[in-house]
């Protein structure tokens, strides 16, 4: 029980972290609110952020399974570096847009999560975050 509400928590401070740096990052196209939300995914697998996001995307689920929570989380790091790629692209670096795709879709298709899912969490936060 611990364990889960410790996953919980993790999982909702991802989601906020990941929620107010996408959003800062597609308004003023700041590589820094782009590098946030990269370093959140890097914390939420308990890995150092100038090495995580640069894996190859066989070497990122590797490290997910040895975290041992991959399968709890993948669906919200999936969400989160299909999104980043999209703002890559958008500010015309699309050579890490193309590996953030890739890391993405290898994430998705290891844990056996859906690409172009959102997660609940990211849509309970848009709809809250709107109506507050």
């Amino acid at each position: 029980m611990l364990h889960k509400d410790y996953l919980v928590e993790e999982i909702t401070q991802f989601v906020e972290a990941v929620m107010e740096g996408l959003g800062l990052a597609r308004v003023s196209q700041d590589p820094q609110a782009t590098l946030e939300v990269e370093n959140a995914v890097a914390g939420l697998l308990d890995l150092d952020p100038e090495v995580a996001l640069m894996l190859t995307p066989d070497s990122l689920v590797t490290m997910m399974l040895l975290s041992g929570v991959g399968d709890a989380l993948a669906d919200y790091v999936t969400y989160a570096l299909r999104e980043v790629a999209d703002i890559y692209e958008a500010q015309g670096d699309v050579q890490t847009a193309d590996l953030r795709r890739k890391q993405a879709r290898v994430v998705a298709a290891s844990f056996g999560c859906d690409y172009d899912v959102i997660p609940e969490e990211f849509l309970s936060y848009n709809v809250s975050s709107t109506t507050a």
